[in-house]
């Protein structure tokens, strides 16, 4: 199949898409397929240019505001509609900002163009924390407590306890996260949290092991536990560094708990109408209960990333996950396609 590989973006996750679109090029050239890899910013790149970003990797830091604006400036729009003329379908390895809460499904939806992922709703609603948790409460499911600012901090602390989370409610890879031991601090974590988007959630701290389940074609995959070493979270550093975490396929879970963690994880794939895959991130606590952190509709596909890993568990190569995310992205647009017409 013909295939766009669409990454880079404008969001401060750019430099983690940029690492996804080229392993992602890679891989679906591997399974035998057509691929251009299409930079929103510089649009679509020469096979020297490919082999520069696969040697490149993440920084250890987002890029900056100066660097983004200038990215703003001259993008634009996210995409040119003439990219993806002969195209079967764009692999979307875009993450945060506009390409992953929406926006550009939404173009594509518009278009008629086959995009793989979770639609214009899935995603919109999976980037809005605050959408997101009152859907999960409503289902029953499992989520921390939470807060929107503006906030008197002596009310956060007396309804949520200390720590506290503060972070942006539309962003991904931990980006402006703070984790709060000290009321004094409260404010400046809600201000750094403010640079990154126009409205900040204050949330619950809930200790225990961190987990994640990755879904494709509405089935759970190996479950994985993360253990940070270079902070107490699994932050932007943890995530994109060598050795930044002790990341385990399959999780240390007996069975009863692997099957309950997986059944709780496609129950909030199914809540927040995603498609074709996720990943579910939680937290297990002292009683084995799971909390509900998020829903990743565009998860990493870098060489350090979560889903590839929970994938390979299962007997799933990295060309065969992209080339089977491609397919179910197929199956429906076709579906679609058929039903417009009846």
């Amino acid at each position: 199949m013909r295939v766009a590989v669409l990454f880079g973006g404008n969001s401060a996750e750019r430099d983690v898409s940029i690492a996804s679109g080229a392993q992602v090029a890679k891989a679906l050239r591997a399974a035998g397929h057509q691929v251009i890899a299409v930079d929103t910013f510089r649009g679509v790149l020469t096979d020297d240019e490919q082999e520069v970003l696969l040697t490149r990797g993440v920084a250890p830091d987002p890029p900056d505001e100066r660097e983004l604006h200038a990215v703003r400036t001259k993008t634009g729009s996210l995409i040119q509609p003439s990219y993806f003329i002969d195209i079967d379908v764009v692999f979307l390895a875009l993450h945060g900002g506009t390409g992953e809460d929406g926006t550009i499904q939404a173009l594509f939806s518009a278009a008629g163009i086959c995009y793989t992922g979770s639609d214009h709703l899935g995603s919109a609603v999976a980037m809005d924390k605050d959408m997101s948790k009152r859907l999960l409460v409503s289902a029953g499911i499992l989520t921390p407590r939470w807060l929107m600012a503006p906030i008197n901090p002596d009310r956060a602390i007396g309804l949520l306890g200390l720590p506290l989370v503060v972070k942006p409610n539309k962003q991904g890879s931990t980006v402006g996260l703070t984790i709060v031991k000290d009321r004094s601090r409260l404010n400046a974590a809600i201000d750094e949290a403010y640079c990154h988007d126009d409205e900040v959630m204050i949330e619950q701290f809930i200790p225990g092991r961190e987990l994640t389940v990755g879904i494709l074609a509405d089935q759970p995959l190996a479950v994985g536990e993360i253990i940070p070493k270079r902070s107490e979270i699994f932050d932007y550093q943890s995530k994109y560094q060598p050795d930044g975490a002790e990341e385990t396929f399959p999780a240390a879970l007996n069975a009863e708990l692997t099957q309950s963690l997986q059944n709780t994880a496609l129950h909030v794939h199914g809540t927040l109408k995603l498609r074709h895959y996720s990943r579910i991130d939680f937290r297990m606590d002292e009683q084995s209960r799971f909390w509900c952190l998020e829903a990743n509709t565009l998860p990493g596909m870098t060489g350090l990333s979560l889903l590839p890993k929970a994938a390979a568990a299962v007997g799933i190569s990295f060309p065969q996950l992209c080339d089977r995310i491609c397919k179910l992205a197929l199956e429906t647009h076709k579906c679609r396609s058929e039903s417009s017409f009846r």
